[in-house]
């Protein structure tokens, strides 16, 4: 297992725009590796989705997996551990919903953002293939959030109302709709 160290906000990387990851390297040894540590690191921390620049490493790879439908963000659709390189989004539908947002390098702080709802992605898979995918809702809102990252940018960059940012336990206690 090669779970790496999440840099958190404030670490430089996290505000540099990554670069492209270069097509012919996809299935290298080096590659390879690259996403060992990050879908180990993934797994460890808990999360739903990691990008390359979190693990200090700047290049425009990130990973995203949920295996289980209920999470913290509430009931959403399951993905199996996929990879992403050099991704692109194109926004479908410019409506706007917001979702409160948490970040593996923003840890134990959640923040209420709106971003668009329908959107397509067209991005390189792991087996050097390209790709196009459309999502809507919740999940549009996982890939711009982990693709956001880069591009040199976090959550709390798109914060419209600074009162809706708070701690985890705040949210929970202050936030959280009862069933």
């Amino acid at each position: 297992m090669s779970v790496q160290e999440i840099v958190r906000m404030g670490h430089p990387v996290l505000r540099q725009l990554a670069a492209p990851y270069p097509t012919a390297r996809i299935k290298t040894p080096e590659f390879t590796q690259l996403v060992q540590d990050l879908r180990d690191t993934l797994a460890d921390s808990g999360g739903i989705g990691l990008a390359a620049p979190q693990i200090n490493v700047s290049v425009q790879v990130a990973v995203i997996e949920i295996t289980n439908p209920q999470t913290r963000y509430g009931e959403v659709e399951t993905l199996p551990f996929s990879v992403f390189v050099n991704p692109v989004i194109t926004v479908i539908d410019p409506e706007i919903a917001g979702y409160w947002e948490g970040c593996l390098s923003v840890p134990g702080m959640m923040g209420f953002v709106e971003r668009p709802q329908h959107i397509r992605i067209d991005y390189i898979d792991d087996a050097g293939l390209k790709k196009s995918r459309e999502l809507r809702g919740f999940l549009a809102t996982v890939f711009q959030h982990e693709f956001d990252h880069l591009y040199g940018q976090l959550y709390v960059d798109k914060l419209k109302d600074p009162a809706l940012f708070c701690f985890d336990e705040e949210y929970r206690k202050f936030h959280v709709e009862e069933d």
